[in-house]
C-alpha cells in the first residue's frame, strides 16, 4: 500500500496539532509538527535575545538550533531544541504572542521549510501548520483547511492554558488569537490562505473524535484510491 502526504492548514486554536498526531498514530505515519519548530525557534530566540531585526544574529542563530521529534511512552511526539525536551515550555502564552512575528522571518522559515521537505520525501507524513499545502507540500495527496469560530477557539485556548496553571483572562485570549488571525493571514511571506484544492473543516460544533475520524476517512479513501 503506497503511503501518502497529509497537509493540514488551518487558524491557531483549531485542533490542527492534536488532530494530525491521532491521525498519524491511527495511520503509522510520521507526524511532523511544524508550529513546534516555530515555536522552538522562538523560544531560541527569546531565551538568547536575539533581536528580530538583526539579519546577522538570526541568520547565526539558525545554524545554531536542532530541532527533533521524539515520540513518548504513548507514541506521540515530544519537541526537543538542542537535546531539551521544550514541548511544555513552547506552550506558553509567550510563545504564542511572538511566534508569528518569528515565523514571518523569511529566513527562519526558509530554514524550516528545507527541514520539512527533507522529512517529507518518503511520504508516509501528516503536518500542519499555516503554509504546509500552500509552500512546504503543495502536492499533498490531501490538503485540509481547519478553522473556528475565534470566540469558540479562544474558550477552547482558555482551558488549555488553564490546565497548565496559566490563568489568563478570556479577553486577553480572545485578542490574541485574532491578532494571531491578521498577522498568519496578511504577512508577506507564506501568509495563511486556504488553497483551492484543500477540504475544509469548520470545527466549531464538531467534537475533537469527530474531526479526528472525519480526516482519517478522508485519508483512508485517498490511499485506497492509489495505484
Amino acid at each position: 500500500m503506497s503511503d501518502i502526504i497529509i497537509a493540514i492548514d488551518g487558524h491557531s486554536a483549531t485542533g490542527k496539532s492534536s488532530t494530525a498526531k491521532i491521525v498519524a498514530k491511527h495511520l503509522g505515519y510520521i507526524y511532523l509538527d511544524s508550529g513546534a519548530m516555530y515555536r522552538a525557534t522562538t523560544l531560541y530566540f527569546l531565551t538568547n535575545k536575539i533581536a528580530l531585526e538583526n539579519a546577522d544574529r538570526i541568520k547565526k542563530a539558525l545554524d545554531e538550533i536542532e530541532i527533533e521529534f521524539r515520540k513518548d511512552k504513548e507514541g506521540l511526539p515530544l519537541t526537543f531544541l538542542n537535546g531539551e525536551n521544550v514541548e511544555d515550555r513552547i506552550r506558553t502564552m509567550e510563545i504564542s504572542s511572538n511566534v508569528s512575528r518569528v515565523s514571518a522571518i523569511k529566513a527562519v522559515r526558509a530554514a524550516m521549510v528545507e527541514q520539512q521537505r527533507k522529512l517529507g520525501e518518503n511520504k508516509g507524513i501528516v503536518m500542519d501548520g499555516r503554509d504546509i499545502g500552500s509552500v512546504v507540500f503543495p502536492k499533498a495527496e490531501l490538503k485540509i483547511f481547519m478553522t473556528a469560530s475565534a470566540k469558540v477557539r479562544a474558550e477552547r485556548r482558555q482551558k488549555e492554558l488553564a490546565e497548565k496553571g496559566e490563568n489568563i483572562t478570556f479577553d486577553e485570549i480572545l485578542k490574541n488569537v485574532m491578532d494571531r488571525d491578521e498577522q498568519d493571514s496578511s504577512r508577506k511571506e507564506s501568509p495563511l490562505i486556504k488553497v483551492d484544492d484543500a477540504i475544509e473543516i469548520d470545527n466549531s460544533n464538531m467534537s475533537f473524535d469527530e474531526q479526528v475520524t472525519k480526516i482519517i476517512d478522508l485519508a483512508e479513501a485517498k490511499i485506497a484510491a492509489l495505484p
